[in-house]
């Protein structure tokens, strides 16, 4: 079994049932576990309601991209992003509300072999030779999703029920090592301290402020 003696029981579905900015803090030092890989969360990115945070996929209301977020707290939001990359969200607070908690990064705590195929399998030609650092495995929200074999298929999976994703108690960050600062790369709602991560941590990734893309 490896490291998962140390990973504790499951996660209820009460844990997700409170505001995402008070989940998402909780959540570092949790461990998701998909099947053979299990990752150990250090940065976590919280969305809020709909009509209060513009930074939010539900920002707007429903649709049938962001339905998931409407639905049971503790189910997998997964989306694709600029055409390339799934991320994977929790979702928070009661069924109809709307919100979820993005995982950014995490360091790969067992299922190394599988994690590193993974990652070597979806590297571009040029970086294909090249060996990942354990580091680098899940450091960033779409490495995190590449490493865990999470895609669209995986967008509403229940992680409080008996499947092979569930979210384990694992060792909770020390409080005062948890840092809050901006969210990153979103243009509106930028400055709301939402953003949370273990500090010191090396597999946490860089910030990275909202640039604006203006076409040629």
């Amino acid at each position: 079994m490896g490291e998962r003696e140390l990973i504790g029981p499951p996660l209820e579905r009460a844990f997700f049932d409170r505001p995402s900015y008070e989940v998402a803090p909780d959540l570092l030092g949790r461990v998701i576990v998909h099947g053979p890989v299990a990752v150990r969360l250090t940065e976590v990115e919280a969305y809020g309601k709909p009509g209060e945070d513009p930074a939010s996929h539900t920002y707007r209301g429903r649709t049938e991209r962001n339905s998931v977020m409407f639905g049971e707290p503790g189910h997998l939001y997964v989306y694709f992003t600029y055409g390339m990359h799934f991320c994977a969200n929790l979702v928070c607070m009661p069924e109809g509300v709307g919100s979820a908690v993005l995982m950014r990064a995490g360091e790969v705590v067992d299922g190394f072999a599988v994690a590193r195929s993974r990652r070597t399998g979806a590297a571009a030609s040029a970086d294909a030779k090249r060996v990942v650092p354990d580091r680098d495995l899940a450091r960033g929200p779409a490495r995190l999703a590449v490493t865990l074999g999470l895609a669209r298929l995986h967008n509403g999976f229940d992680c409080c029920s008996d499947g092979p994703i569930r979210v384990f108690e694992g060792s909770p960050a020390d409080p005062g090592v948890i840092r809050a600062g901006p969210r990153t790369g979103v243009s509106a709602g930028a400055e709301t301290p939402w953003r949370f991560w273990i500090d010191g941590d090396p597999t946490v990734s860089p910030y990275r402020a909202h640039v604006r893309r203006t076409r040629r």
